[in-house]
């Protein structure tokens, strides 16, 4: 089951005052970045986030789950919750390492 484009847009809003939230198309689903950084998903209208030391000591009850056959396992945050959701995403993408730049085809 694809996720609904309403839905991303309600998770973005959700977490809006981490950064500046964008989203990918990526295989019928959706990939979620925080100023350039990809730090989790949304699929079958479920938002998914990256386990990192920072979140799992932020939310160390929080549910896991795994987005797509073959994928690995995540975080699954209440996404009601806008100042959690929030300190989980900048926790999380403090803790990813940053992206590295592209290599100019010659």
């Amino acid at each position: 089951m694809a996720s609904s484009l309403s839905y991303v847009e309600f998770t973005a809003e959700q977490m809006r005052e981490a950064g500046t939230i964008t989203w990918r198309r990526m295989f019928g689903e959706y990939g979620l970045y925080c100023d350039g950084k990809y730090f989790g998903c949304v699929c079958d209208d479920r938002l998914l986030v990256k386990i990192t030391p920072a979140g799992e000591a932020l939310l160390p009850d929080c549910p896991r789950g795994i987005p797509y056959e073959g994928g690995g396992e995540m975080l699954l945050p209440d996404v009601e919750n806008r100042e959690v959701l929030t300190e989980l995403v900048r926790a999380t993408c403090a803790a990813l390492p940053e992206r590295k730049p592209r290599k100019k085809s010659s």
